[in-house]
């Protein structure tokens, strides 16, 4: 499952919000049904997990964790108190509640931004403000992959091949 755009909807009276149809797709043709909706850890935003992610992700988590651990057992209930269920209705909507709509500061509309195998739900312009600028992105980007010098290979038996590090 990968989730990729950067889609901007609006909440109904109600704070209903259609997922956008591309992550729906996605989540139909790896069969998730059920989501989890969480707040996220370090951004102002909504993290929505596909169940099996949040199960691979919670697992991960519980295995670090020490359940006779006073203080482990407060982190892992911070971070279970911000998580609840999430179920698309029949026509594809998402149900955000006050509580969720008024931590993310959304004014009426939100924007989805894929994010591999998570889904994240920002206020409409929000998102912009956590982006890098393009050359702080592009030296960030050098760092962590242009050391290795290996290639990669293009999308059609290596006819595009960009090398790192100008090898």
């Amino acid at each position: 499952m990968r989730f990729l755009g950067n889609i901007e909807a609006k909440t109904d009276s109600k704070g209903r919000v259609f997922l956008p149809a591309a992550f729906r797709k996605e989540l139909q043709a790896a069969g998730e049904e059920r989501l989890v909706l969480r707040k996220d850890i370090f951004q102002p935003c909504l993290v929505i997990y596909p169940e099996s992610v949040w199960n691979a992700r919670l697992d991960a988590l519980r295995l670090r964790l020490n359940r006779w651990d006073a203080a482990h057992q407060r982190l892992f209930r911070q971070f279970m108190a911000d998580a609840e269920a999430a179920l698309l209705d029949s026509n594809g909507r998402l149900l955000l509640s006050k509580r969720r709509l008024d931590a993310l500061s959304a004014d009426g509309t939100v924007r989805f931004i894929g994010m591999d195998d998570t889904i994240e739900i920002w206020a409409g312009g929000g998102a912009e403000a956590s982006f890098m600028g393009q050359e702080e992105f592009g030296r960030a980007l050098e760092a962590l992959m242009g050391s290795g010098g290996a290639a990669v290979q293009g999308p059609v038996g290596g006819a595009c091949v960009e090398t790192i590090n100008g090898e």
